[in-house]
């Protein structure tokens, strides 16, 4: 069995259609729909490997999310699309049932429609536990493995031709995807593709590297001018540290597992904990702070595979993670700090309108009120004297401090959540992180967790979409392409491409023997920035003929050397 569940403000749906050929009758109240409100959604799928026991260990999961979240009613959703292997109908529907009569007796209970195409509409709510995936995994009982051999040690037998039969089918179904969606710009560009050997995780093709490399080395260079200290964290971590860090408690059921030489590990969902670890390895004075410490981390979460989408939402995410220890003293000005990085990435560079959020302490929260007021006044005086306008989000705060979350708006009107502030003042005492003060007394430093981009394939996702694809020169993934218009001109076409690969551009050609309308009509939907067409006229000339991306005007006799500088200003002004 797979589900998610999430916290809502509100859920609205109504059955449209059956599904199935013998779906549940439905009353006419149950056909006209229903909305209730702060309300635990589970969307759940009955596997074909479940029996009615597992409504047992299903209700066990939800009564203990329902508990952590504090909510008294819970609505089954039947949802078949986290699955590929469901169970057949009745028993699928007879596992919800048996939930539903379990559950009433401490929560007030709803199930919607079973075998119904519905039509839904739900507001989640933003705390760390509001979107939960888990997965219910049965024994099978009696049977015997007819590869155990005689002396006990397991015979593996399979088959390599079918089981790469398996892992090839990935193949993305653009039937319901819009023209600009990324992954499909991602496949016409080449930038990337999925496979179900590694669900979640992008293969990043020899273009989309280049895009990818290309933020990394922009948020490098900016992170150096404010002054941070790159560092380089381990991927998978002992369980004891996530047992000092909180996300134990908190965040276990997204992690995954490991072990070795019986210590039990886990990949890490978040590069917090590590860069603990790095602050504690020597004594640390107010001389030392700020401290501001970035990482290039990867991290992995949990998500089930009917969630995943794309760039948008994925199980390996790679984060320009930034931690700042400081004094409560200092906090302010750091915040600011901030803000003008954040001006500098997504105004200033990438022209994207933002909004800003303050999300204060949520009901079940880590640490004393106390602090959770001291923190929730330095971020709120923060936005003051940065002058950033902001809404005030109640309760949708960390579970370990209040935050601070930037939405970006694109070119079609949509609000993403990518930037993130976080105040915390109760992971350094967890891992008694200490520096010495001016009066020579020990203190405990406050932590700023903060991210730009956030998930850099994220990011990269949203600016595919914002752009259509038509990357900038310094992001562009193909900067020239070259093509020569007959084979007479191969010679002089081949000088020109290797002179732009000398000069570090991301060039290549087309020396195809097709028409020059038609290189250039794939030059174009490959989006290069800039195609450079050689003919007998430029040859003999020593000259180039330029065409900029979506300008049909071509500049005939161009200087090749001067070409080359002002595609380097470009780079270098970052247009």
């Amino acid at each position: 069995m797979r589900f998610i569940s999430l916290h809502c403000d509100y859920i609205k749906f109504k059955p449209v259609k059956k599904a199935i050929k013998e779906p549940e009758q439905l009353s006419k109240e149950r056909e006209k729909g229903e909305e209730i409100k702060e309300v635990l959604v589970v969307l759940t799928a009955v596997e074909s490997m479940d029996d009615i026991e597992t409504a047992d260990d299903y209700v066990e999961n939800i009564k203990d999310i329902a508990s952590q979240v504090k909510v008294k009613k819970i609505l089954l959703y039947p949802y078949a699309h986290l699955s590929s292997d469901l169970a057949k109908p009745n028993l699928a529907l007879s596992v919800l049932e048996k939930a539903e009569m379990l559950l009433k007796k401490d929560y007030e209970v709803h199930r919607a429609p079973f075998g119904y195409y519905k039509e839904f509409e739900l507001k989640c709510k933003g705390h760390p536990l509001a979107e939960l995936s888990r997965e219910i995994r049965k024994g099978i009982k009696g049977k015997k493995d007819e590869n155990i051999s005689k002396i006990g040690i397991i015979e593996e037998k399979y088959d390599t031709s079918r089981l790469l039969k398996e892992i090839s089918r990935t193949k993305l179904d653009t039937s319901k995807l819009k023209e600009n969606d990324h992954r499909i710009i991602g496949q016409k560009l080449d930038l990337f593709s999925f496979n179900e050997s590694a669900p979640g995780s992008v293969f990043w093709h020899e273009n989309g590297l280049a895009v990818f490399n290309e933020l990394v080395n922009f948020s490098r260079e900016l992170h150096k001018k404010f002054g941070y200290k790159e560092i380089l964290t381990p991927f998978i971590f002992e369980n004891k540290l996530w047992k000092v860090s909180g996300h134990w408690e908190h965040y276990k059921e997204n992690m995954f597992f490991t072990d070795y030489e019986n210590r039990n590990a886990a990949v890490k969902p978040m590069n917090c904990p590590g860069m603990m670890l790095v602050y504690r390895t020597k004594t640390r004075s107010y001389k030392d702070l700020p401290l501001r410490m970035f990482e290039f981390g990867t991290v992995h979460r949990k998500e089930l595979s009917g969630v995943l989408a794309g760039l948008f939402r994925v199980i390996k995410i790679t984060m320009d993670d930034a931690h700042i220890f400081c004094s409560l003293e200092q906090v302010e000005q750091e915040i600011i700090n901030i803000f003008e990085l954040v001006k500098e990435i997504y105004k200033e560079t990438f022209n994207f309108d933002y909004s800003t959020e303050l999300s204060t302490r949520p009901e079940k929260f880590m640490g004393d009120k106390k602090d959770w007021e001291i923190a929730e006044n330095a971020l709120e005086n923060a936005l003051k004297k940065a002058k950033v306008k902001y809404k005030v989000n109640k309760g949708e705060g960390a579970f370990y401090g209040p935050k601070i979350d930037i939405h970006i708006k694109d070119s079609l009107g949509r609000s993403w959540q990518c930037a993130t502030i976080q105040l915390d003042m109760q992971m350094p005492k967890r891992f008694e992180l200490e520096y010495t003060g001016k009066d020579n007394k020990i203190y405990i430093p406050i932590l700023i967790h903060r991210a730009i981009f956030g998930s850099m394939e994220r990011f990269i996702g949203i600016l595919l979409e914002h752009l259509n694809g038509n990357l900038p020169l310094w992001l562009a993934p193909i900067q020239v392409r070259v093509l020569s218009f007959t084979n007479r001109n191969l010679k002089y076409a081949q000088n020109v491409y290797d002179k732009l690969r000398k000069e570090g551009f991301r060039a290549d050609n087309d020396f195809r023997d097709i028409t020059i309308d038609a290189k250039v009509r794939d030059a174009e939907i490959m989006k290069v920035n800039y195609t450079i067409v050689v003919g007998d006229k430029e040859e003999k000339g020593k000259t180039i003929a330029v065409r900029r991306r979506g300008n049909k005007k071509v500049e005939f006799g161009a200087d090749t050397d001067k070409f080359i500088n002002d595609l380097k200003t470009e780079i270098n002004e970052r247009r």
